[in-house]
């Protein structure tokens, strides 16, 4: 018993980070070039603050709501006063985004962060409505699902940008594919020695 304890004991380190390294797998959204401070950027530039809404829960949205108010605001002082409010909104985003998804906040993460060969590629395919690049990475025998998961994601894409509803099930699906593309490709990765 004493040397399953002190076994376990031994794990402990190892397990927490590599469930730390699996949470941040999928974290694309915390990236200042990732969709959710693109779509930020999109609400500011526009006054429409429904580029954003759609990354959150509905329960979400008054705090959100406000730190868009107040940002819009702030940002019309200065250009400093601008930098500064539009990054509280980017950093208030994400962290009500994350908090959404059960994920930790532990900040904005640099443009260019390297999130692998897997998000971009997934990314790209969505942005051009073409899937054979993303296809090239894995075998044969996971293309079938792939592709019928990549149609059904690009299919909720084209949503009225007013339908917060609309929008929220595009990230639904989206956060949905490309979770199962990077698991998939790190499944595969793993058996690959």
């Amino acid at each position: 018993m004493k040397a399953l304890i002190r076994s376990l004991t031994a794990l402990a380190p190892a397990a927490a980070v590599l469930l730390l390294l699996c949470n941040m797998a999928f974290a694309h959204c915390d990236t200042m070039d990732g969709p959710v401070v693109k779509a930020a950027k999109q609400a500011l530039r526009t006054r429409n603050i429904n580029y954003t809404l759609i990354w959150v829960q509905q329960k979400d949205e008054l705090e959100l709501r406000q730190a868009f108010r107040q940002t819009l605001l702030v940002r019309q002082l200065s250009p400093a006063a601008r930098a500064l409010a539009d990054r509280y909104f980017f950093e208030t985003l994400v962290r009500i985004h994350r908090a959404g998804e059960g994920q930790p906040y532990t900040g904005l993460r640099p443009a260019g962060t390297d999130l692998g060969p897997v998000i971009p590629v997934a990314d790209k395919a969505l942005d051009s409505g073409e899937v054979e690049p993303l296809l090239k990475l894995f075998p044969d025998t996971a293309r079938t699902e792939i592709a019928s998961r990549f149609q059904q994601t690009k299919a909720k894409k084209e949503f009225n940008r007013n339908d917060v509803e609309g929008g929220r099930i595009y990230v639904a699906a989206y956060t949905s594919f490309l979770e199962y593309v990077e698991q998939l490709y790190e499944g595969k990765s793993s058996n690959v020695s």
